[in-house]
């Protein structure tokens, strides 16, 4: 008898290959048959094939039913419904795509060259320069061929080797990447897709049967009314491509593309194979023709930091081949035969760009401190070993949180000792002598491992997880912990223990700790018997007892994550109750404080791991809490660095103590936001905005350079449209005011802080009006809300500049410090 039980899709991107992969596992435990259908179009899958249930173009708000006919049916509908109501609607999230709505007005700097340009969709941003190179298309009917013998083998082995090199290329993978080969992986091992071409092995070559079965696929996905789920089209035919090579490796496809120079590669779409096999060294930007914002090859592409634009036919770059040309993804732009005034533009832009990465690439470098020299470790929240070298290289003083669980996950078994040795001696290597905590595997709750058959729960992020089941699993936490302390020879390495409630618990894992020593002495291994031991504070009753703690571990890392929804019994996931999420609550300030401040007290070191510790509007109570260390995803390190660097400890330690008295969050929230105005006033005036010398050879040159610069030193969050402003005054009459000087000018609300820029050139240029060439510009911009300073500043000035001396002062000023008194001075600032 057949069982029924209805849902409402809640994914953003409706049951695609990721989220389908989830739910194919929870249904493959169960004997019985499930199948999903569609209410909105009728179609019924197998809900034990990600393909199968990728072509039922289930969608954001589709009602659709899951069927149950066998002997455990009853067991299957009441764990599938507790599944697709409470872990489902998170196996997925709305996916960052590249804003291509709102419409950018190309500036005048670049259009008064008279470019030649091609408009495109934005699609990873970034602006390129290279040879526009043309990637081969591979024809799939190439490999056609006669039934040979022995088809089944030949398939077989080809399959293998194929699920082999991904599960590798999975280990060594992190991120986006990882996810997306993954999704390969659930794939090439689908029952639709497998059970299809064994049936049609029976009465055709190992070619013809894949190519059948790929044919049956893409027909369905592309009746899909879902781009995202018409772009997977490209993941069925990578998975293709590669099981077609293997068993076929004589044919030659023209697979090898090796880049030689800087390049622009033009294709009507790469597979993720295809593009992760490019040099990214070499890869400057991608043109793809027919790619959508949400093909996992777009997404890898931003991942890299790759610029991308689609919506450009190959033909219309055909004279362009073997060519040099630019690629403003910015602007969605692609610039073919490019004269020198378009190449100074994109040259300069890319120059902006690379003082922008050098910018934060400096704070990266820097010690972490205050204002008044107060340091703090800043350090990276890593998942994988092969995350360690590019944190360190985006600035990370310490590794905050080893994420070890992630090594035991998307695997048929757990991994060994001597496995987990390789991959935390790798993490401390990269680490020279930097600081690694190295969090001990927090299994269970939202992330459940198969092979462990851990018990199905109806709150597991309260349940059996983490430090919970380690008892169960002596001889799994014993390897884990001989692999730290034997990698421990070679860095420095601290151990975390999660979740942790009670001083019965750590005595426990001490005694454990022990044991293992002992052993390792016993078999003559090298280890570090002093890796300092140390506890997340996630769950509330630890603050209260942190004196206790003090006299059983070394530090204290404050998960600001589930500490938050544990202390106000919020879960965070649940939509319904997620706005009472905030870790401002006063109530979880107060805790914060009570635990660093008893930890000082006792001489030992307190951390923070968490989304919270990357919040710059935050930063400065996290600083007058009295952290030790805070720690972040890698790419937000230099930010939160130029942040702390304008910070006062003292004035923060003022603030955190004002918050922790506010009674609501909204308090707390209008406090920072009181704080952070204060902090962030520029003066009109500053040597920032000063260039001189000055390298321009044309006025739209000098607008687009000095515009820049206030973008660069964050002056205003949109250039493009300030320039805009700027060339709009321009249009109404020059700003050349003879005797060599100009006053561009304008009254706008994309200017943060109001400025004064200076540019004294090496060579004087045309500005285009008859008062003569112009060698000295002194730009004005100002925000709507001090436009009354504007005319004073502007004809002060003017009268100034009919004065020779005045003139003759201002070109002879020896440095930037002086033009800026001098400034100050006569203009009464």
């Amino acid at each position: 008898m057949k069982n029924q039980i209805q849902f409402r899709c809640v994914l953003p991107n409706g049951i695609h290959a990721r989220p389908a992969s989830h739910l194919e596992k929870v249904c493959g435990q169960f004997q019985c048959q499930i199948s999903l259908t569609n209410l909105r179009n009728g179609n019924t899958a197998d809900a034990k094939s990600v393909l199968a249930l990728v072509g039922t173009d289930t969608l954001l708000d589709d009602d659709f039913t899951l069927s149950f006919d066998g002997e455990d049916s009853q067991q299957a509908m009441a764990m599938l419904t507790d599944y697709i109501n409470n872990e489902f609607p998170h196996c997925d999230e709305a996916l960052d795509t590249q804003a291509d709505d709102e419409s950018v007005t190309l500036p005048q700097s670049l259009l008064r060259h008279q470019p030649i340009l091609l408009q495109g969709k934005r699609l990873a941003p970034g602006i390129g320069k290279g040879v526009l190179v043309g990637y081969r298309d591979i024809d799939l009917n190439t490999f056609v061929t006669d039934i040979q013998n022995d088809e089944v083998t030949r398939f077989e082995q080809a399959h293998f080797q194929v699920c082999t090199s991904l599960e590798q290329a999975a280990s060594k993978a992190s991120g986006h990447e990882k996810e997306i080969i993954t999704a390969h992986i659930s794939i090439i091992n689908d029952r639709t897709f497998i059970d299809g071409i064994k049936e049609n092995l029976a009465s055709n070559s190992t070619a013809n049967a894949i190519l059948a079965v790929v044919e049956q696929i893409t027909t369905q996905l592309s009746q899909s009314s879902s781009a995202y789920l018409r772009e997977r089209i490209l993941d069925i035919r990578d998975v293709a491509i590669q099981l077609l090579t293997a068993a076929y490796p004589s044919i030659d496809i023209n697979t090898d593309f090796t880049l030689t120079e800087p390049s622009i590669v033009i294709a009507n779409d790469l597979t993720p194979s295809q593009f992760l096999g490019l040099d990214k060294e070499l890869l400057q930007g991608l043109i793809l023709t027919h790619a959508g914002s949400t093909s996992h090859t777009v997404i890898l592409a931003r991942a890299f930091n790759i610029p991308t634009l689609s919506g450009i036919e190959a033909k219309q770059c055909t004279d362009a081949i073997n060519s040099q040309i630019y690629l403003d993804v910015n602007l969605g732009v692609v610039s073919t035969q490019p004269n020198e005034g378009v190449c100074r533009y994109f040259d300069r832009a890319i120059a902006l760009g690379k003082q922008l990465s050098e910018k934060q690439h400096a704070f990266a470098s820097q010690q972490a401190q205050t204002s008044d020299g107060k340091t703090i470790e800043i350090a990276a929240n890593i998942a994988c070993s092969i995350e360690a070298p590019a944190a360190f290289e985006k600035g990370a003083e310490g590794i905050g949180l080893f994420r070890t669980e992630m090594l035991f996950m998307d695997r048929s078994e757990a991994p060994g000792e001597d496995e987990q040795l390789g991959y935390y001696r790798e993490v401390l290597e990269a680490a020279t002598d930097k600081s690694v905590i190295i969090r001990t595997m927090d299994i269970g709750g939202d992330k459940p491992i198969d092979y462990l058959n851990l018990p199905q729960e109806n709150n597991p992020f309260l349940g059996y997880r983490a430090v919970r089941i380690y008892p169960e699993f002596l001889a799994l936490f014993h390897a884990q912990l001989r692999a730290i302390l034997r990698a421990a020879v070679h860095g420095n390495a601290k151990i975390m223990i999660p979740m942790i409630q009670s001083i019965e618990e750590i005595r426990w894992v001490k005694e454990q700790l022990e044991i293992v020593k002992k052993q390792l002495t016993q078999e003559g291994q090298a280890f570090n018997a002093d890796v300092p031991l140390g506890i997340m504070v996630e769950i509330p009753s630890v603050a209260f007892i942190v004196d206790q703690f003090c006299q059983e571990v070394d530090f204290f890392s404050i998960g600001s994550n589930d500490m938050t929804q544990y202390l106000l019994a919020v879960d965070r996931d649940n939509a319904s109750v997620a706005k009472l999420y905030n870790s401002l609550a006063p109530a979880f300030l107060r805790m914060l404080n009570q635990v660093v401040q008893t930890a000082h007290q006792h001489g030992r070191w307190v951390g923070l791991c968490g989304e919270l510790g990357a919040d710059a509007k935050v930063l400065p109570l996290l600083i007058g809490a009295g952290l030790d260390e805070i720690s972040m995803s890698a790419p937000k390190i230099a930010a939160t660095k130029a942040t702390l660097c304008k910070l006062n400890s003292e004035d923060c330690k003022v603030l955190f103590e004002q918050a922790c008295q506010c009674p609501t969050i909204a308090d707390v929230q209008a406090l920072l936001e009181n704080a952070a105005a204060i902090q962030e006033n520029k003066p009109l005036l500053a040597t920032e905005c000063v260039m001189k010398p000055a390298d321009f050879a044309s006025k739209e040159e000098v607008i687009q350079a000095m515009v820049g610069n206030l973008g660069l030193v964050g002056r205003t969050d949109n250039a493009y449209k300030l320039e805009e402003d700027v060339w709009a005054r321009e249009e109404v009459f020059s700003t050349g005011l003879g005797h060599g000087f100009a006053i561009p000018h304008t009254k706008s609300d994309n200017i943060r802080h109001s400025s004064i820029s200076i540019a004294h050139l090496n060579q004087p240029i045309d500005w285009q009006s008859d008062s003569g060439d112009v060698d000295f510009i002194i730009m004005l911009t100002l925000n709507k809300a001090q436009g009354d300073q504007h005319m004073r500043i502007f004809s002060t000035l003017a009268r100034k500049l009919i004065h020779q001396s005045f003139r003759d002062q201002l070109r002879a000023s020896k440095d930037d410090a002086e033009i800026i008194a001098m400034l100050e001075k006569e203009l009464a600032i």
